[in-house]
């Protein structure tokens, strides 16, 4: 008698053998580190260990990563991976009752993709006019109106034709220019001083709770997780693969790929921090030995101090009348900005009076256009995916009509970036389009895992793929110490967000002034409600709306109308 065939696992999911396959297990890690490893690993990351007490700051952003990034992270890849599915497929397959949150994903990783899109526009730019002689940005240059559109057309059409067959060497040769980088920068002068101010750590800072929360924050958003990207990556991948093994390592990499960028970043702001404190003595040393008829050779870099004490003691009020700058190199190194201004603005600056700045313009921007790019093939997986999902579409239509589609939807809404009120709706964007959606939809996500699809479901699922039992750590994240993170970082960004408003120019007032508007407020409700209301009206994909969702609802419009009703000046009055 011949013995029965073993019986098929259940779990194994056979209806989709026409899914697509990564090549190899190289092309799918080096998508999901392209899509981690973005520009806030250049100028966020760098910019949040100058505000917070340099090397101190570590200190945060690994608790960080340990308790928060790397679980969520690792339930992602899992989710994409067991269920083959992308973000709208995994959540409606967990409970039609969760459709939301998988198009909520999709929504802000398309409004993201907008104003990301006009990020690369202006690195295009900048690497286009890198050829010329002198840098435009050297002095205040006269600018094409049509320049920016431009770009952002050729964009598009690179985001069509590129997505997943460029990730070998849009992910691998910014390593190589950071390497570069590092190599020159640290032979300026002044590198010394910009190390020293980045690894001396200031444990006082710690003290500071926004510290800990730009912390979570950071790794949170530097990681990707929420948009569906990641979901969609790991949805290619066979279902025995080791996606706990893939989680540390991505997770490592990218974290470890911050910390290297910022090495040859400080070592070029503390060239920028050098030079602009040798300018500001070289000016003061003029206007010395003009007012004193000193010398040339007399009053120098080495010895002004000394010269200046001595006038101060002997002639205090023609010192006076000369008006003398205050040269301290500490402030210069004190002087800090973040994403744009960092790398448009400040980095820029520094370049332009390296030798040889042309070259380095070039390389920095190359550099800046790959990370961006691989990032932004992520956002684009993220939505693409659910849409080849669904069966009508994916049958009509190909893949890459679809994704011509997608870009260029996004390149037409792009434009209004391109308008001379784009610096104010980029920033709208970029401050409100994703932090808060985003914290929900994971939070969401997380509790969802633990109270819907079961959490001893889900361990046994990764025990299955990986073939091992999943430890304590996995478990005590999912369960508890990650949700408790999320809650925490959720309200106290509520807590500290304040009034909403944008930084206006005020041509009556010296400085940036943060002006309410209408129009921004308008702009921001739009933006949270797009992602949001899919996840309160997701039981009405299934059995109608239920009770519960009713309930919630109401209890969100109502705080809406509470909204409006606190600027009473710009929409009246509205009864609930």
């Amino acid at each position: 008698m011949e013995p029965e065939p073993p019986a098929a696992d259940s779990r194994i999911i056979e209806d989709d053998k026409a899914r697509p396959k990564w090549d190899n297990k190289v092309q799918y890690l080096l998508s999901c580190i392209g899509f981690a490893v973005g520009f806030g690993n250049v100028w966020r990351f760098p910019y949040l260990c100058q505000t917070y007490g340099g090397g101190a700051f570590l200190i945060p952003y690994v608790i960080a990563l340990v308790f928060e990034g790397l679980p969520l992270f690792h339930m992602e890849l899992a989710l994409g991976q067991r269920l083959r599915k992308g973000t709208t497929g995994v959540w409606k397959h967990i409970s039609p009752h969760l459709s939301g949150l998988g198009y909520g994903s999709v929504v802000v990783s398309f409004l993201v993709s907008v104003y990301y899109n006009m990020i690369m526009a202006w690195v295009m730019w900048y690497f286009i006019n890198s050829f010329r002689n002198p840098l435009p940005w050297s002095s205040c240059p006269q600018d094409d109106p049509g320049e920016i559109p431009r770009c952002l057309l050729l964009l598009s059409v690179i985001n069509v034709l590129g997505i997943l067959n460029a990730i070998y060497f849009t992910t691998t040769f910014p390593y190589i220019l950071l390497t570069i980088f590092l190599i020159y920068g640290l032979t300026l002068p002044g590198a010394v001083d910009g190390l020293t101010y980045l690894f001396t750590p200031k444990l006082k800072v710690l003290s500071n709770p926004r510290a800990w929360l730009d912390a979570a924050s950071q790794i949170f958003f530097s990681l990707s997780v929420g948009f569906g990207g990641h979901v969609a990556y790991s949805s290619y991948n066979p279902q025995k693969n080791d996606c706990e093994r893939d989680a540390v390592l991505i997770a490592s990499v990218n974290s470890l790929t911050s910390m290297y960028a910022s090495i040859p970043i400080f070592s070029i702001l503390g060239f920028k921090a050098t030079t602009g404190y040798w300018d500001c003595l070289d000016k003061n040393i003029k206007d010395l030995t003009i007012g004193f008829n000193l010398k040339n050779p007399a009053l120098t870099r080495d010895n002004y101090t000394l010269w200046l004490d001595s006038f101060k003691a002997r002639f205090p009020d023609r010192v006076d009348n000369l008006h003398l700058k205050e040269c301290d190199l500490q402030r210069f190194l004190d002087q800090s900005a973040s994403g744009t201004g960092l790398a448009f603005i400040v980095f820029t600056e520094a370049v332009a009076k390296m030798p040889g700045a042309q070259v380095w313009a070039v390389l920095f921007f190359i550099m800046l256009f790959n990370l961006g790019l691989s990032s932004m093939f992520g956002l684009v997986q993220g939505i693409l995916t659910p849409f080849l999902d669904v069966p009508i579409l994916s049958k009509h239509l190909r893949k890459e009509v679809i994704c011509g589609i997608i870009c260029f939807v996004s390149l037409a809404l792009g434009l209004c970036f391109t308008l001379r009120s784009g610096s104010y709706w980029l920033e709208v964007f970029d401050s409100h389009v994703a932090a808060l959606p985003l914290l929900i939809i994971v939070s969401t996500e997380v509790l969802s895992i633990i109270f819907v699809y079961g959490m001893k479901r889900f361990c046994d699922d990764v025990e299955w793929m990986t073939g091992r039992r999943v430890n304590i750590y996995w478990k005590a994240s999912w369960q508890v110490i990650s949700p408790a993170l999320m809650a925490a970082v959720l309200l106290a960004f509520i807590a500290i967000q304040g009034a909403p408003g944008y930084s206006a120019w005020n041509p009556d007032y010296v400085c940036d002034s943060c002006t309410p508007n209408p129009f921004f407020l308008i702009s921001m409700a739009i933006i949270w409600y797009l992602p949001l209301i899919p996840i309160l009206m997701a039981g009405g994909y299934s059995k109608g709306i239920p009770t519960h969702d009713v309930v919630v609802l109401s209890m969100w419009t109502k705080s809406s109308f509470a909204f409006w009703n606190s600027f009473p000046e710009y929409f009246g009055t509205v009864v609930v």
